[in-house]
């Protein structure tokens, strides 16, 4: 089949859905989630808005029809996103934080793991579950992976007759609060299940529910951007889940499980990075229409003024398709091809930094404000993009280079839309 970007006709509706959504419900509390007293606090002014957005269907979008959901493809998922994300990127966060921590049920969990886990979330047509992806442990998450014992995730399950038992302390477990600090609905927990192994033989993902004794919200972190989403510290003291919550099998999948719900995330991460780059450069492109500056023509008259638009506009372009050939090749391979995904993250992030930076030059110094400007609240939003979901430089660039130096690694691959080998 032709190469083709046009988008179906459900497509465009879900986009204008997204869109209304987004300015008619998100719009008018963006500031006040922003401005709240503390994270506990924004994240609260957000609650309503999550409802709708759960009442609009948006929060079963990515959970299979089999299990109940709408089951949206990973495009559709990234056409909403950018459009939540324009306006405000604190709700639609959250709503990709239960995605991200679903994603090793819906990716490697057994049919009876599926129904059972996923069931729930389906249902709740009220916004009142929460799920949490706790991956990084307090001691830090970059070294995930490590082969040697001594390092890697210390957070421990060790086996008690049909039970696992889980020790450990996570933070940036986003949602992990649920909405009264008691915890969320399910946490997917990555651990490992032999102190004395490293991740090839004992790394494994355990779905927790958040009723589970010994889980204790510690910390609700404050943050100078994505203030409406919450990332507590949790800590599990001696939490014991059946043996049948493990996701894949310890070991043998566990850093496929991992890769795996990383690599779904990344992708969707790129359209969040294209909504605030266009929030930002449609201020700007705004402003350099009407404003003068004291001059006799428009800002945009001046040469300097619209090639920085002129280059703003191809990185918003060229991080847009990224995400969508990334979030095609990811479905269209049941996960397999991550390089794409992987890609989108580090180099949609990055852009995304410097591209509302230069939307800021556009404007000058009024950007800096509070009041005169939304730019500096979208660019406290951004900063975080390349640090956080594996950061770029500790996880996300590490994820590349393991790609690259392997033997058989094929350059074109990538391009030519080919089913990455088994590992």
């Amino acid at each position: 089949m032709a190469i083709d970007f046009t988008l179906t006709d459900n497509q465009r509706d879900l986009q204008k859905a997204a869109k209304d959504f987004a300015d008619g419900v998100l719009g008018p509390i963006a500031a006040r989630i922003d401005r709240a007293a503390d994270g506990w606090e924004s994240f609260l002014a957000g609650r309503e808005a999550y409802r709708e957005m759960a009442h609009a269907g948006f929060t079963k979008s990515f959970i299979p029809i089999e299990h109940g959901g709408v089951g949206f493809s990973m495009l559709d998922l990234a056409l909403a996103a950018e459009e939540l994300t324009r306006v405000d990127v604190s709700v639609p966060t959250t709503l990709l934080a239960s995605g991200l921590g679903l994603q090793p049920v819906i990716q490697y969990g057994t049919p009876e793991q599926k129904e059972r886990l996923l069931r729930p979330f389906a249902d709740d047509t009220e916004g009142d579950l929460l799920a949490s992806y706790a991956f990084t442990d307090v001691a830090g998450g970059a070294n995930f992976d490590s082969p040697d014992p001594a390092g890697g995730i210390q957070t421990l399950a060790r086996r008690d007759g049909d039970d696992w038992v889980i020790t450990g302390q996570k933070h940036y477990t986003t949602n992990g609060t649920g909405w009264d600090k008691q915890g969320c609905h399910l946490y997917t927990v990555v651990c490992r299940t032999d102190p004395a192994a490293g991740a090839g033989d004992a790394l494994a993902v355990i779905a927790v529910p958040g009723t589970a004794a010994g889980i204790t919200v510690a910390d609700v972190y404050d943050k100078i951007g994505h203030r409406g989403v919450v990332t507590p510290r949790v800590d599990f003291d001696e939490v014991r889940v059946p043996a049948a919550n493990v996701i894949g099998q310890p070991g043998k999948s566990g850093k496929q499980v991992v890769a795996g719900a990383f690599s779904w995330t990344a992708a969707l991460i790129g359209a969040a990075c294209v909504g605030t780059m266009r929030a930002a450069f449609e201020y700007a492109l705004d402003f350099s229409r009407t404003e003068k500056r004291l001059g006799t023509v428009p800002v945009i008259e001046h040469q300097n003024v619209g090639f920085m638009l002129a280059d703003i506009k191809m990185r918003i372009e060229a991080c847009r398709y990224l995400t969508w050939k990334a979030c095609h090749d990811f479905e269209r391979t049941a996960g397999r091809a991550q390089e794409l995904a992987i890609m989108t993250k580090v180099y949609c992030s990055e852009a995304a930094v410097s591209t509302i930076y230069d939307c800021m030059r556009v404007v000058g110094i009024a950007s800096y404000t509070k009041d005169l400007a939304p730019l500096e609240r979208i660019m406290r939003d951004a900063m975080v993009f390349p640090l956080y979901d594996g950061g770029n430089q500790g996880v996300r660039r590490r994820q590349l280079h393991d790609l690259i130096r392997q033997p058989g690694y094929d350059p074109m691959l990538a391009a030519r839309g080919d089913i990455p080998p088994a590992e």
